[in-house]
């Protein structure tokens, strides 16, 4: 029996292996204004073959049940209207589709301590968030979108409502034909309990790989080899693909410690940290097998405006890391 299992990962990922080239993408920010063809240009310029697209739903605070999403109070890009006008110019450039619709908590709370009090809540919740993923799973299957993305770092609301997203999964495939993920943040998805029902093993990559302020491309590359073996067991034990649903680093010291943390403007700029991180990244998880691509956070239109040697931020716009980029999204 031991036998059959591994033969037949072994002619799964000789299968997956022989399709298209991996996934090279770009993790594409909604904003309050509509796009064009030279919001795309760049795009296509790095090499680039998807973009995920993020219309978001709002939750007042982590213990609030109700989502609301497609309001007024929503810029364009975060709505249905953008979401359909985003998607119609990066199919010009021939740039594939991942819609990944994100839960944002007003207060900026982190969406994995989202939990109820009662079951009351929880069930307002459930109803709500439903609506909300099977709204744009109908609009992906309208948009013909490759992948489809069913929630972003929602680890507690998995853990105690793990019933409900085994049945959200079968609800969501009878509307949406393309292939499905889930957003898990890095240090949850070992514990994600759906895998199986899933096409890729989807997880927001901001593992810790250096504890110093300038990490060198062979520090960052000892960092990896925990996480690497992790990744590999996950993927095995499921028979699916890792996909980095969002990886990067920030252009600032320290940036491979703590690479989720957004707040610390005070760190100064450091491209090359951002460089190096982001080169040990491709040298150590692209070409293996077991992994499809990935998404690099975060992605702006209006190329020329954004980014520079003066940003600290995470997008990679105007910055030494593009080259990177570019380098490794074109080698296949």
């Amino acid at each position: 029996m031991r036998f059959l299992s591994a033969l037949f990962f072994v002619v799964l990922f000789q299968s997956c292996t022989s399709q298209v080239k991996k996934i090279n993408g770009v993790s594409f920010v909604a904003s309050g204004d509509s796009i064009s063809h030279k919001d795309v240009k760049p795009v296509v310029a790095i090499n680039a073959n998807y973009a995920a697209l993020m219309p978001f739903a709002l939750l007042k605070a982590v213990d609030s049940s109700r989502v609301y999403y497609n309001i007024n109070m929503q810029w364009f890009g975060e709505t249905k209207a953008g979401l359909k006008q985003y998607a119609k110019w990066l199919r010009k450039g021939d740039i594939k589709l991942m819609v990944k619709p994100q839960i944002w908590v007003w207060n900026g709370e982190f969406t994995g301590t989202i939990t109820m009090t009662s079951e009351e809540n929880w069930l307002q919740l459930e109803a709500t968030y439903r609506d909300f993923i099977l709204d744009y799973a109908q609009i992906a299957q309208e948009l013909n979108a490759e992948i489809f993305c069913i929630g972003t770092e929602l680890e507690l609301f998995v853990k105690h409502r793990p019933e409900y997203w085994f049945e959200l999964i079968k609800a969501i495939r009878k509307t949406y034909k393309g292939k499905l993920t889930y957003a898990a943040n890095w240090d949850e998805y070992k514990r994600t309990p759906f895998w199986k029902q899933l096409d890729f093993i989807g997880v927001d990559a901001y593992f810790p790989v250096s504890e110093d302020k300038t990490p060198s491309i062979e520090t960052a590359t000892i960092g990896w080899q925990k996480h690497k073996t992790q990744l590999k067991t996950i993927s095995e034990t499921n028979a699916k693909r890792i996909l980095f649903t969002e990886y990067g680093y920030r252009s600032v010291d320290y940036a491979g410690n703590k690479p989720w943390e957004t707040s610390r403007f005070e760190k100064g700029v450091n491209m090359e940290a951002q460089a190096n991180l982001t080169e040990a990244l491709y040298q150590n998880i692209w070409q293996e097998s077991w992994f499809s691509g990935g998404f690099i956070w975060k992605w702006f239109h209006e190329h020329d405006k954004v980014g520079g040697l003066e940003n600290n931020r995470f997008t990679p716009q105007n910055k030494p890391v593009e080259t990177v980029i570019k380098t490794y999204y074109g080698k296949e």
